[in-house]
């Protein structure tokens, strides 16, 4: 078993789920994508973290970004499951959870953290880009529910910073002054980068408004 690194190109698989048989890189096309794992249905933060994801389609739907859920379980549990989600957390499911039986893509992905959760899969997230890259992974313990204002402001900050020469700082939150990348130098380029000037407060730390604000 291989383990993920980032920059890796995210696994592509063919698996049933709750909205029927989905080939992943096709179902991602040009989007970034967000998949994160349970290690069953019916477990309770699972079910607060899938309705929380829910009630972000919106927020999802701005940011060009497909969400997708992985559980061992069949689709069958997972329609009994989606019910109770929807009922508990006051929303309406409007994503697929991928029916890992086998655990084929828990196995692609590296979910199985045999000192963690036996032979469980984790709670893990990631961020994959339009070209299929994997740009983010996270691991959560059971215990702890996922923090889905972390995973926007991340996408954010990878979007941002796909298409700008800036970097994001600790806490940076969308809206903030950003860093400039140590590796940009030339004062015309500088200058036609960021209009709105910048403040060096070291030579390899300089702040600069959003460019995209």
């Amino acid at each position: 078993m291989t383990t993920l690194r980032l920059g890796d190109t995210a696994p592509d698989f063919t698996q049933d789920s709750s909205i029927g048989p989905i080939s992943f890189h096709q179902w991602l096309g040009e989007s970034w994508g967000v998949l994160f794992s349970h290690p069953a249905d019916f477990t309770p933060v699972c079910t607060t973290e899938l309705g929380a994801t829910a009630k972000l389609a919106d927020e999802f739907k701005q940011r060009n970004v497909k969400a997708i859920a992985l559980s061992v379980d069949p689709v069958a549990s997972h329609h009994g499951w989606i019910k109770d989600i929807n009922e508990t957390q006051g929303c309406e499911v409007n994503f697929p959870i991928i029916a890992d039986e086998d655990k084929k893509v828990a196995a692609l992905y590296d979910m199985i953290h045999p000192n963690a959760l036996a032979n469980a899969t984790v709670r893990s997230v990631f961020i994959i880009d339009p070209s299929k890259k994997i740009r983010l992974t996270l691991t959560y313990p059971a215990s702890t529910g996922r923090n889905f204002n972390e995973i926007l402001r991340v996408i954010d900050s990878l979007q941002l910073t796909e298409y700008h020469s800036v970097a994001t700082p600790a806490n940076w939150k969308d809206g903030d002054d950003v860093v400039i990348v140590p590796s940009l130098q030339d004062p015309e380029v500088l200058k036609a980068k960021f209009p709105k000037g910048f403040k060096a407060i070291k030579p390899y730390l300089r702040m600069t408004p959003q460019p995209n604000k």
